[in-house]
């Protein structure tokens, strides 16, 4: 079948598409910060939704888009990367017990409890802004990687713990990947920018011991755990669609991983691909688990948000993220592999991008829908940010060595 050429990689058209996105998102979510510089969760049209609580993740995010938008020459980015971490400094931060609150309520009050994910961002974004030459940058990243060293890694285990008291008192019985794969993407983005290997080394050690995981089983990566790290197969069987912890296998996940695992690999081992090789080859059984079990899996297209572990959906609902993840890493493996599949697929998400997820009135992509291809709020109302969305329209032309943020700044893309 003959496609359109801006889905087909490496085509002027293709560039010219996805250039075009960034710009729509870039330019969609430019309202999100709040007096304080926290980020507000944003409607369907990015208005502040002013009763909804200001998350830490998504500053942090915020920030890191901006930066990459500094990169990109997006008029006022400084500014939003400013107001970001205005908010990181200030609201969003603990002075009393350190670290960072996961979320404030909408009179920013905080909310109790600090997470393993939210810091995870705080490095991101501190990371990005130090590329982005903000004064502020340096020390945000070095009290974020003290925090994460000296509260959430877990150095006998080689992983993160992940849920505290506010206080740093009480650990959470609680393991998670989740935390884990977010904890990688930030000490990959360090490790490039301070040129620190230990990060990259700690980013390894969580890899090793996922695709242990996934490996054993049919590489459909349990997601949560035991305080011991035991496998918890049933974790919220009870509640399949939790928003951040759902039952069963996520065939999003398994395609991040496969691109993070790709880029540890590819940056551990440069110019050693007999090293870099068997992890490539594990990115690839991942990619292709999480497609065949959740690519168009009930007669509708689209990726399937969960599946039990015999491969079948359990949640339906499509989340843009998992969109997202599969044109990233279907793109990074066409780059480091050259089969022809993986352009394919790339092609195939990008067409369901356009015809399903993204909102051509009001700008961003829609960020849940139903087993029909229609919209739902019930996990993701409203289109809170633009994080998962703008990557996935850059990295397709980036080194895949390298941290997206990296990769633009150092000018290391074929855009």
């Amino acid at each position: 079948m003959d496609r359109n050429p801006k889905y087909l990689i490496d085509t002027p058209e293709n560039k010219a598409y996805l250039q075009d996105m960034v710009r729509e998102l870039l330019q969609f979510a430019v309202h999100y910060p709040s007096p304080e510089g926290c980020a507000y969760y944003l409607r369907d049209d990015g208005s502040p939704w002013l009763e909804k609580n200001l998350d830490n993740y998504e500053t942090c995010r915020m920030v890191h888009c901006y930066s990459i938008g500094k990169f990109l020459g997006f008029p006022g980015s400084d500014a939003l990367i400013d107001a970001g971490l205005k908010g990181l400094l200030g609201a969003m931060r603990d002075k009393v017990n350190g670290g960072w609150y996961n979320s404030l309520n909408s009179d920013h009050s905080p909310l109790p409890g600090k997470q393993c994910y939210s810091h995870a961002f705080v490095i991101l974004a501190a990371s990005s802004a130090l590329l982005a030459g903000h004064q502020q940058a340096q020390s945000l990243l070095n009290d974020a990687l003290k925090c994460f060293e000296d509260r959430f890694w877990d150095e006998t285990e080689g992983m993160t713990y992940d849920n505290y008291n506010t206080d740093f008192t009480v650990l959470d019985d609680y393991r998670g990947i989740n935390a884990n794969m977010h904890s990688v993407e930030a000490l990959l983005a360090a490790a490039d920018v301070t040129g620190d290997s230990l990060y990259r080394t700690r980013a390894g050690r969580i890899i090793h011991r996922v695709l242990g995981w996934a490996g054993e089983n049919n590489w459909r990566i349990p997601e949560h755990y035991t305080k011991d790290w035991q496998p918890d197969l049933q974790c919220n069987a009870d509640k399949p669609d939790d928003q951040f912890k759902p039952y069963g296998a996520t065939p999003g996940h398994g395609l991040e991983w496969a691109r993070l695992i790709t880029q540890w690999a590819l940056s551990t081992y440069p110019d050693q691909p007999q090293e870099s090789a068997p992890f490539v080859a594990a990115a690839e059984n991942l990619f292709h688990r999480a497609v065949s079990d959740g690519w168009n899996a009930d007669g509708a297209p689209g990726i399937v948000y969960t599946t039990g572990w015999d491969g079948k959906p359990i949640v339906h609902d499509r989340m843009q993220w998992t969109l997202a993840e599969a044109i990233n890493t279907a793109a990074v493996l066409y780059r480091v592999t050259g089969k022809p599949e993986y352009a394919g697929f790339y092609s195939q998400f990008l067409e369901y991008l356009e015809d399903k997820v993204h909102d051509h009135e009001t700008g961003n992509w829609i960020h849940q829908l139903d087993s029909k291809n229609q919209k739902l709020e019930t996990v993701w109302p409203g289109k809170p940010d633009i994080y998962h969305a703008l990557q996935s329209m850059l990295i397709p032309y980036c080194a895949p060595e390298l941290s997206v943020a990296v990769a633009i700044a150092r000018k290391k893309t074929s855009f």
